[in-house]
């Protein structure tokens, strides 16, 4: 279908304000990205602290809907290429999963590239999350029921780190919820060449996150970076969102069906019209209102079973 009109409008808005991914350093993108949209989603509880990881704590947001003690829980991945964004880009994000899904979120501020080459981020996203599941009565949470979910590079972390989870003795994911992932390091799919340009997210744009995210042709092909590599049998049920206007939506639609064929349960929606980072633009596409009562919905299902 066309491009939705509000989806115009949202890039309309950011053409006229000069934002672009392209031409910048990691440090002047971070600045001018990494920017708190207010939420109007009030929670109970939000507080900041820190976890152990492979180089020194971690910094996470923990968001609670309520002070129960047995509530589920998200770990959350944000996206951003692995370069940027932070606990504040994606705090509406956290709030809206923490309250339409009536679950705690544990939002993670891994390690960025450059200055952090793969597999940082990964290495963080493990540790956040075998840390989330081995301290669940710490947290005051429900360790049987555990979900992972993240957008874009989240995405990818939140995939990767649902494989691992199914090779570890101690650590069990129940759901994965992947929002426009990056799930290959190949950047050759028909949908990089038919949303190049003019959609927000660019091919020129994933070109450079790629470049500061990796070291080596190697590390692109490696499972923990292009997940689609894996050995899929076994992983936790998938929620895969994917936009019709995105450089990303194939890598998206193949991975759901990667993870079909290795007999994974999963809940695929291609949303048309809608552009890369819809998810979170609830204040101004309705569509984005739409998925997130779809993901909410997938969320307390998998909880409830």
């Amino acid at each position: 279908m066309p491009l939705h009109p509000q989806a115009q409008m949202v890039l309309d808005f950011m053409a006229d304000t000069g934002f672009t991914f392209e031409g910048l350093t990691a440090d002047e993108l971070r600045a001018r990205a990494n920017m708190a949209v207010p939420s109007p989603i009030e929670l109970p509880s939000i507080a900041d602290g820190a976890i152990p990881g492979p180089a020194g704590d971690i910094p996470v947001r923990i968001y609670r809907p309520s002070d129960a003690t047995d509530l589920p829980v998200v770990v959350f991945f944000h996206g951003g290429g692995w370069v940027i964004g932070d606990l504040e880009s994606h705090d509406h994000m956290a709030r809206t999963i923490s309250s339409k899904a009536e679950c705690v979120v544990v939002a993670v501020d891994y390690r960025l590239a450059p200055e952090h080459k793969f597999p940082a981020a990964a290495d963080d996203a493990w540790a956040a999350l075998e840390w989330v599941a081995t301290h669940a009565a710490e947290l005051g949470v429900d360790g049987n029921r555990v979900a992972v979910a993240g957008d874009s590079a989240g995405g990818n972390l939140a995939a990767v780190v649902a494989v691992q989870a199914r090779d570890s003795e101690h650590v069990e994911v129940i759901q994965q919820v992947l929002l426009y992932p990056v799930v290959d390091g190949d950047c050759d799919r028909p949908s990089m060449a038919e949303n190049a340009e003019g959609y927000m997210l660019t091919r020129g744009a994933m070109d450079w996150f790629h470049e500061q995210y990796a070291t080596t042709d190697a590390d692109r092909s490696d499972p923990r970076y292009s997940p689609i590599n894996s050995d899929l049998a076994g992983v936790a049920p998938a929620v895969v969102v994917t936009a019709e206007y995105d450089p990303l939506r194939d890598q998206g639609n193949a991975y759901a069906v990667a993870l079909t064929e290795a007999g994974v349960d999963v809940v695929h929606t291609q949303y048309d019209g809608m552009i890369h980072g819809f998810f979170s633009m609830d204040a101004g596409l309705d569509t984005a209102a739409q998925a997130q009562d779809d993901v909410a919905a997938a969320l307390k299902a998998a909880f409830a079973s």
